[in-house]
C-alpha cells in the first residue's frame, strides 16, 4: 500500500509540474489553453475561469494541457499555431524545465535536511584521528571539503601511508596514517561533521540536479555505442519497484528517487522523438530555420508514426520489467 501511495504522488507530482510549465508559459505568451486536467479517464470536478476549464479527473496518474490549435488547425488568433515560433518554443521546452526545477528543489530539501559534510571528523574509528580534528591537507593536497579529502584517499597509493594535517585545538599537527584496504579501495575510518546551511544546500541541489543530467548524457552515449541492454532500462512497473525500495529506506531516498524520476522526464522529453516534446521541438527549430511551417498533415503523421513506436516501446519494456519479477 505505501509503495502505491507513494509512486501515485511521485508520478502526479513529476508530471503535474511538467505540465504546469507548459500551462503558465502558455498563459504569459497568449495561447488559450481549453483544458488544464489533473488526473485523467472520467471527470470528477470542473471549473472553467478566464477560457480554461480547470479539471479534477478519477484516475490520480498525472495530467495534461489542451491548448487551442496544439494538434488541430484553427482559426483563432490566441492558438498555439497561430502564436510565433519562439513563443511556440518557449512553451514547449518549458515542461522539462519545470522538471529540472523540481529536481533542484527536492534535493535542496534533501541537502538541507541531511547536511553538508564538512572537513571537520565528526567520528574516527582511527587512533591517530580524534573527533574534532579539522583536516587540513592530505598528501599535500589542500582540503577545503569533504569531496576533496575522498578524492585524494581514493588517488592515494595503497601501499603507501597518508600524510595528513589536521588542525587541533588550533594547532596543525602532522600525522601519519597507515590505510586500510577494504573490496580494493583506502579505508581511514573517519565520519564528516555535518552542517546544515540553505545556501550550500542550495549549491547542492544545483550540482546533483547537474549529475543526473551528465548521466543522462553518458546513457545515451553508451545506448548509441551499443553498451546498454534491455535489460538495464525499466519502465513503469520497474520505476514502481525501485519506489518500493526507496520508500523502505525513508522519506528522503523517495525525494532523492522524485529528483532522478523527474529529471529523466525532463530530459527524455526534449529528445528529437517524434511525440515528445523534443519532436515538437525539432519541428518548429526547422520552422524557424526555412521560414514556413511543415505541412500539418505531414507533422502529424510522424508524430503518429513515432507515438506508435513509443507505445510499442513500453510495452515491450514493461513486458521485460514483469519477467524480471519472477
Amino acid at each position: 500500500m505505501l509503495t502505491a501511495i507513494a509512486s501515485i504522488c511521485i508520478f502526479l507530482v513529476v508530471v503535474l509540474i511538467h505540465e504546469a510549465g507548459h500551462f503558465f508559459m502558455a498563459k504569459s505568451v497568449g495561447i488559450r489553453v481549453n483544458e488544464f486536467s489533473i488526473g485523467m479517464g472520467p471527470k470528477v470536478y470542473q471549473k472553467e475561469k478566464n477560457e480554461t476549464k480547470y479539471s479534477l479527473r478519477l484516475l490520480p496518474i498525472g495530467g495534461y494541457v489542451s491548448m487551442e490549435g496544439e494538434d488541430e488547425e484553427s482559426t483563432d488568433p490566441n492558438s498555439f499555431n497561430n502564436a510565433s515560433v519562439w513563443s511556440r518554443i518557449k512553451v514547449i521546452v518549458a515542461g522539462a524545465l519545470m522538471n529540472f526545477v523540481l529536481a533542484i528543489v527536492l534535493l535542496t530539501i534533501v541537502s538541507f535536511a541531511i547536511g553538508t559534510p564538512t572537513t571537520e571528523i565528526e567520528k574516527s574509528f582511527n587512533e591517530k584521528l580524534m573527533a574534532g580534528d579539522k583536516i587540513v591537507s592530505i598528501n599535500q593536497v589542500e582540503i577545503k571539503k569533504w569531496e576533496d579529502i575522498t578524492k585524494t584517499i581514493s588517488k592515494s597509493d595503497k601501499n603507501k601511508n597518508l600524510q595528513f594535517v589536521v588542525n587541533r585545538d588550533k594547532e596543525n599537527i602532522n600525522i601519519d596514517i597507515e590505510p586500510k584496504i577494504e573490496d580494493g579501495k583506502i579505508i581511514v575510518g573517519i565520519q564528516p561533521k555535518m552542517e546544515k546551511n540553505i545556501l550550500t544546500a542550495i549549491k547542492n541541489g544545483f550540482m546533483q540536479t547537474k549529475m543526473f543530467l551528465m548521466a543522462m548524457f553518458e546513457f545515451i552515449g553508451n545506448v548509441f555505442q551499443g553498451q546498454v541492454k534491455t535489460n538495464d532500462i525499466s519502465g513503469p512497473v520497474g520505476v514502481v519497484k525501485e519506489i518500493g525500495n526507496a520508500t523502505k529506506m525513508g522519506v528522503f531516498n523517495v525525494l532523492l528517487l522524485a529528483a532522478f524520476i523527474s529529471v529523466n522526464l525532463g530530459f527524455f522529453n526534449l529528445l528529437p522523438i517524434p511525440a515528445l516534446d523534443g519532436g515538437r521541438l525539432l519541428f518548429l527549430i526547422i520552422e524557424l530555420v526555412r521560414g514556413k511551417p511543415i505541412d500539418s498533415n505531414k507533422e502529424g503523421m510522424v508524430h503518429f508514426v513515432g507515438f506508435i513506436v513509443l507505445m510499442s516501446l513500453i510495452l515491450f519494456i514493461t513486458y521485460k520489467d514483469i519477467v524480471k519479477l519472477f
